[in-house]
């Protein structure tokens, strides 16, 4: 049998695999652990970091502060100690990229003829309009209320994310020619047949701003208000009279977000969910930040009837519940116990179990009557030259809805430009147990801190989180293990007896010489980061 050979293989990082918006993690972490190295200031790999997110994310402080970054739930590192904090890390270059007033770049100068209609100012809305605007098409965004940024703005409460940064990132994709027309709603103030006849795309990312109903008695009392009814009305500057007890129904994030946002309205706040904490679907940590508020968890506990008085909810009947096996979801059934029900008394009733879309005007871009909008992987609806994206299609993260949009760019370009699609690039999986953990040294994550939880109720505006400082954003990103790529470590160069591997310019890595190798496998076994195949 010959014996093996190296063969310098890239593969995929599990951030990037686990990365909605397919943002070349690795890359840009290297890029700024490589600073010295390759003859760069801190500052300049910083901002060629910021231009490798923007590719794919021009949001990057938004994200920084909203996404729950399943990115680091695959990250090798904890294989050796804790995940990168990427999520940290994004949040500083987009402050980094905000202070020193970075503008987003084009992809050419060229001027377009077709113009592209854009339903919504979400995520997916301003992601599509920024990939196109990049790509020389005069872009028009329409939002039916009365700012910009959908659930971002009318969804996220302002302490978890400030609106002069949303406002910031947004203002840089206007900044690229994009036409913005708020308080204009398709089905209303235009109709969709309208829009097909002037522009030659349509991109539908019209969010999911309606809260869904319990479905039990008492529920149209005036002080019952969904989650996404509350946060918006607070988001528009309103406080509403919620009294001194809110019940809130729901495990997700937006259950959360309206708990926290009562308290800092002045009520207490009680959370009903009908299974335990461990199915929650919140972020974790928004989880316990809403406990270190005063927020009380009453967990298997599903809401029977609202209790009325004088046509206001003042209470709230509720069945205890117990785990029974596994529905659909994967999560356990909740299950009633035969006559375990008590009563909880309250001031008002926040519902927030899901939500869906308003589909006024749009009504024809559904699957079926009762279905939601269905676009193939590129974003292509079952109506010619219209797309969609975002919660419009399901309810999912900011950063899905990034992806989804700018996937819907590419293919309305490559419509409209008569070209192939672009083709995804499979690679391998950098799996841990590829890693050489040995080579590496263990190193303390640096992450965000929190404001004590006194503070945040006192100025219930006020953003509770601060981000890394430079030092520590420079540290962190040394902890990427640069898994499935070439960091220069010269390990390969170094054990091979035969000077088989041949050092080429900085940033070209090396050349293999198989001309010259003995099959001793020792390169492949010793590199650190998986990069090298022996076959």
């Amino acid at each position: 049998m010959s014996p093996l050979r190296p063969r310098f293989q890239p593969k995929e990082p599990p951030c990037t695999h686990y990365c909605p918006s397919a943002t070349d993690i690795r890359g840009w972490l290297t890029t700024i652990a490589q600073s010295e190295a390759y003859g760069r200031t801190t500052d300049q790999s910083f901002e060629q970091a910021f231009y490798m997110v923007a590719e794919k994310n021009p949001l990057l402080a938004v994200c920084g502060r909203v996404c729950p970054h399943p990115c680091e739930d695959g990250c090798n590192r904890a294989g050796l100690d804790k995940p990168v904090s990427i999520n940290a890390m994004e949040r500083f270059i987009g402050d980094f990229a905000l202070e020193r007033k970075l503008k987003l770049r084009k992809l050419t100068d060229e001027q377009h003829p077709e113009k592209v209609a854009v339903i919504g100012s979400g995520p997916a809305g301003l992601s599509c309009a920024y990939q196109l605007a990049r790509r020389g098409y005069g872009v028009t965004i329409l939002e039916a209320f009365p700012h910009t940024g959908g659930m971002l703005r009318y969804g996220i409460p302002s302490y978890r994310l400030p609106r002069n940064v949303l406002d910031a990132e947004i203002e840089r994709i206007v900044d690229l020619g994009v036409e913005i027309r708020t308080n204009t709603m398709v089905g209303r103030d235009l109709a969709y047949d309208d829009l097909k006849q002037q522009y030659r795309a349509i991109f539908v990312g019209i969010g999911a701003h309606r809260g869904l109903k319990l479905g039990v008695p008492g529920e149209d009392a005036p002080n019952v208000m969904s989650g996404v009814e509350l946060l918006h009305r607070v988001n528009e500057g309103e406080r509403p009279e919620l009294g001194d007890h809110v019940v809130v129904i729901g495990g997700g994030d937006t259950a959360i977000d309206a708990a926290r946002v009562a308290r800092r309205l002045g009520a207490k706040a009680t959370i009903l969910y009908r299974r335990t904490r461990a199915e929650m679907p919140a972020i974790t940590p928004e989880i316990a930040g809403a406990e270190e508020e005063g927020v009380r968890l009453e967990l298997l506990a599903a809401p029977i009837e609202i209790l009325c008085k004088d046509g206001r909810a003042v209470g709230m009947r509720v069945q205890r519940m117990q785990l029974g096996e596994p529905d659909k979801s994967g999560r356990p059934r909740p299950v009633p116990i035969p006559g375990d029900e008590y009563t909880v008394e309250c001031t008002a009733v926040i519902p927030a179990i899901s939500q869906e879309p308003d589909f006024t005007g749009v009504g024809q871009l559904k699957a079926g009557p009762r279905d939601w909008i269905k676009p193939d992987d590129r974003g292509r609806t079952h109506e010619a030259g219209t797309f969609a994206g975002g919660d419009v299609v399901a309810l999912a993260l900011a950063t899905t809805a990034i992806g989804q949009g700018r996937r819907a760019a590419e293919t309305i370009d490559a419509h409209l430009r008569g070209k192939d699609l672009p083709i995804d690039v499979t690679l391998p999986p950098a799996t841990a147990e590829r890693m050489k953990f040995s080579y590496y040294k263990p190193a303390e994550r640096h992450d965000v801190t929190h404001m004590p939880a006194p503070e945040r109720l006192e100025d219930g505006d006020r953003e509770i989180a601060t981000g890394l400082t430079m030092a520590e954003a420079t540290d962190e990103a040394k902890r990427c293990l640069s898994c499935g790529m070439c960091f220069d470590c010269e390990t390969c160069w170094m054990y091979c007896q035969n000077s088989g591997f041949e050092k080429l310019p900085k940033g070209q890595h090396f050349r293999l010489k198989l001309e010259l190798c003995n099959g001793c496998k020792k390169c492949g076994e010793e590199c650190p980061c998986g990069y090298i195949d022996l076959v």
